[in-house]
């Protein structure tokens, strides 16, 4: 009896006398829950078939509902600056794209752990990342919808993410001073002043593209020769905080000091009106990272040189500091990480290191181009074989 109803539903056992013993058991459980108010129909008997008159049909969520509210939340974490836009923009992709069309109508607390270990292996072109990160969505959007239901056992819960093995971890693949000189005169040659100076400051400060991007000329201490680094721009959405929501304070090297200095020279020649420190070639600010990086493949492309994400130039900043004698601490510091992560990651690349690399990093630090053999060959070579293309930013 419910709410003055009597209701009967089955359950699929045969009907011996230990199951008959046990459905006794169980109904004097139900008994003692409705007399406390904790019984949930939709949770005891999942598959009733009158489920619906039972409970109101705005009580019988489906997963799209669940979803939906989800979102909601999360929406709501964004305004109080507990989570990032981006964050947001991921989850409403991925259940968008690889959840909802398979589990999205069916009844919430009747999706079984199979039917979502099959949407899962269902998608063969995910790789391990992809997999991990759709199912990691996955668990939080249903353990925020089970917290309505503590007594319900989450099926997403049994879901497991794949293991990376110490071969597929993305490792650092820093520049030598020798192979960095090339590129940096390339891109200058390639596109222009403003791509050239983008790019070759990160070479020497180790900025995080959505950092370097958001910079204002008001970061830029010229007395002091610092640089605050305490904002971001991820697809095309400014963050008042960076990655790992800690402000940095970089002392920069002469070099990184020049390059902001023609920076300046070229936003007064163009006379821009925006406070932004790095734009396009039409003097916009730069709201995304794929035409830079476009022109970046290109050129690595035109010279010959391995292909190496732009990313690379942070880590190559990283090991740098610490090939010249840097304080790890202050390095750590102002490149955003622990000591503990510098040291594990950069220090068997920094082993390869002779002595020859500390003296070049240190005059291109603080002189200017690093005097290595053939930059000048490299940064010309071929440029009138293979042309630039038109990337528009």
């Amino acid at each position: 009896m419910l709410d003055g109803v009597r209701y009967r539903p089955s359950l699929r056992r045969p009907p011996t006398e230990a199951n008959l013993r046990r459905a006794r058991e169980r109904l004097e459980e139900i008994k003692e829950r409705i007399q406390r108010g904790t019984f949930r129909f939709a949770e005891e008997f999942p598959d009733f078939r009158d489920l619906r008159k039972v409970m109101d049909p705005s009580q019988v969520h489906s997963c799209d509902q669940i979803f939906d509210a989800f979102l909601s939340h999360c929406e709501a974490r964004v305004a109080r600056n507990d989570m990032s836009d981006t964050t947001l923009r991921v989850y409403r992709k991925i259940l968008s794209t690889s959840w909802r069309p398979f589990v999205g109508a069916l009844p919430f607390l009747s999706v079984p752990f199979s039917t979502l270990v099959k949407v899962a292996d269902g998608h063969k072109q995910w790789g391990k990342k992809t997999y991990n990160n759709s199912i990691s969505v996955l668990r939080r959007a249903f353990a925020f919808g089970y917290r309505d239901h503590p007594h319900a056992l989450n099926p997403a819960m049994g879901l497991r993410s794949v293991r990376l093995s110490a071969q597929e971890q993305p490792r650092p693949d820093p520049f030598r001073i020798q192979d960095a000189e090339a590129p940096i005169a390339g891109i200058h040659k390639d596109w222009g002043e403003a791509q050239g100076n983008f790019h070759e400051l990160r070479f020497f400060t180790g900025l995080r593209p959505s950092e370097e991007i958001a910079l204002t000329i008001r970061d830029f201490d010229p007395i002091r020769g610092t640089l605050s680094i305490n904002k971001a721009r991820v697809l095309g959405i400014e963050r008042n905080c960076t990655k790992t929501r800690q402000d940095r304070l970089i002392k920069l090297c002469p070099r990184a000091v020049r390059v902001i200095h023609r920076q300046l020279e070229l936003r007064r020649r163009m006379r821009l009106d925006h406070d932004v420190l790095f734009f396009d070639d039409n003097g916009a600010p730069i709201q995304d990272l794929l035409c830079s990086a476009q022109r970046w493949r290109h050129t690595l492309k035109r010279l010959r040189i391995r292909y190496r994400k732009p990313y690379a130039a942070r880590h190559t900043s990283v090991s740098w500091n610490l090939i010249v004698g840097k304080s790890p601490l202050r390095t750590a510091k102002e490149h955003g990480h622990s000591v503990e992560t510098m040291w594990r990651v950069y220090s068997a690349w920094m082993q390869d290191a002779v002595d020859s690399d500390a003296e070049l990093i240190r005059y291109a630090m603080e002189q200017g181009q690093a005097p290595t053999p053939h930059t000048e060959d490299l940064a010309s070579r071929d440029a009138s074989a293979i042309p630039a293309p038109r990337i528009p930013c």
